[in-house]
């Protein structure tokens, strides 16, 4: 069992940057495959950045690739989110996600475990 806990949200004007951070309980953190997720209001979850236990990442290439950042702290049972460049359509609610057995990081129905979500809102 994994429990999540995102923090850093919080409002930034556009260009601006936050860096968000989840923080994991239960053991063999290191094992997970680490992904983050954003749903806006009206819309459905949409991936962010994963990265795997190798510690492979992978961005998606529309929204966020050379904008945000994903990394991880093993020792610390910590996955981050850099977020630079902010604009006003990054603004949603940002989940962190466990998953054990990744396939495809960037389907939702991969990870086993979700945070209750932190919010982001970038203003014009």
């Amino acid at each position: 069992q994994v429990q999540l806990v995102e923090s850093g949200g919080g409002l930034v004007q556009a260009g601006g940057s936050l860096r968000l951070s989840c923080a994991a309980s239960g053991r063999a953190f290191s094992t997970y495959a680490m992904g983050w997720f954003r749903q806006a209001p009206g819309k459905e979850r949409e991936f962010v950045a994963a990265i795997r236990r190798s510690g492979m990442v992978t961005y998606s290439p529309d929204s966020v690739k050379g904008r945000f950042t994903i990394s991880r702290d093993n020792a610390k049972n910590t996955v981050s989110l850099t977020m630079n460049s902010l604009k006003p359509e990054d603004t949603a609610v940002y989940y962190c996600a466990a998953g054990n057995s990744v396939g495809t990081a960037s389907a939702p129905n991969a990870y086993d475990y979700w945070g209750q979500g932190t919010q982001v809102t970038v203003s014009s």
